[in-house]
């Protein structure tokens, strides 16, 4: 009889001085989210994620934002592609690869995705340097480099065109839900191969 495939669910704890972060991530879950950071605007980019990734997320952080977002920020990204990495397990049978574009009104975004376990990401959001919900446009970028190495993942995201900045990053992050989507799925084909000619990723 055929084993049902293993839950692809991770939980990560993260406690420093800094922050005490709970996450939990399910590669295969239905888009439900509850989000509770102690910044909104970050609030609001995770939701879509899990809605537009088709994933169920849970994310809590405590953190010191009596100094400034930065450390949460920060944490977050990282403790939230440690329990991406977590849940990929050994990656057998993944498509691997995944891409997406995600337009918002006036603003196009484009995300590829590679689950490679080589980390790496290049980013091009065109932010204009204003705030967004009281979060600084570099916190942006810096959530999504420490997101991609801690996921071991390379990520590519830009975006083409727009003039609204929440549009512009609202766009990407879909977009980047979208590929995850998309890398993150089992191809039956595979036969739970792991999809790489050096046999592990």
């Amino acid at each position: 009889m055929t084993q049902p495939p293993a839950p692809r669910i991770a939980t990560v704890q993260r406690r420093t001085a800094e922050t005490s972060i709970d996450i939990t991530f399910n590669l295969d879950g239905s888009g439900r989210f509850s989000c509770a950071t102690g910044v909104g605007f970050l609030d609001h980019m995770l939701s879509h994620i899990a809605k537009h990734g088709v994933f169920d997320l849970d994310v809590r952080c405590e953190g010191d934002l009596w100094i400034d977002q930065h450390h949460t920020v920060e944490d977050i990204g990282i403790a939230l592609g440690e329990a991406l990495a977590k849940a990929l397990g050994d990656k057998a049978g993944l498509v691997r690869a995944g891409s997406a574009y995600m337009p918002l009104d006036e603003a196009l975004a484009h995300a590829v995705v590679d689950l490679s376990g080589r980390p790496y990401a290049v980013l091009d959001l065109k932010l204009l340097g204003r705030e967004l919900g009281g979060m600084p446009p570099d916190l942006f970028n810096h959530f999504l480099e420490s997101f991609a190495f801690a996921a071991k993942i390379n990520l590519h995201l830009r975006v083409l065109y727009g003039v609204n900045d929440h549009h512009k990053c609202e766009a990407a992050f879909k977009a980047m839900a979208r590929a995850l989507d998309a890398a993150t799925r089992l191809d039956p084909r595979r036969g739970g191969d792991i999809p790489s000619t050096k046999g592990t990723l």
